[in-house]
């Protein structure tokens, strides 16, 4: 988590005029670096419903990948598996 006033040092109001919460830029930084800027409000909604450690992971794994076809079709799978762990464990207890 970045500090408010971290968050609106970075704003700049020609870019990020459409951008009024944190986890909005989250999710447009987060689909410019997968490279699918086309579907920013995907990942804007990702980044509003999931925890940021299933996130980071699965955006760590896709930085990790190498001669990948899709990144964004990689991200979106580790982030299912990440989930789909998570739903198990939680049946377990």
């Amino acid at each position: 988590m970045q500090k408010v006033g971290d968050v609106l040092k970075k704003f700049k109001i020609e870019d990020d005029k459409y951008v009024s919460r944190e986890f909005q830029q989250y999710g447009y930084d987060l689909a410019t670096e997968i490279g699918d800027v086309k579907r920013v409000s995907y990942y804007i909604k990702i980044a509003r419903d999931y925890p940021r450690g299933f996130i980071e992971s699965a955006r760590s794994f896709v930085k990790d990948a190498y001669n990948v076809r899709s990144r964004a079709k990689l991200f979106t799978w580790k982030l299912t598996e990440l989930r789909k762990e998570k739903e198990a464990k939680d049946a377990k207890k």
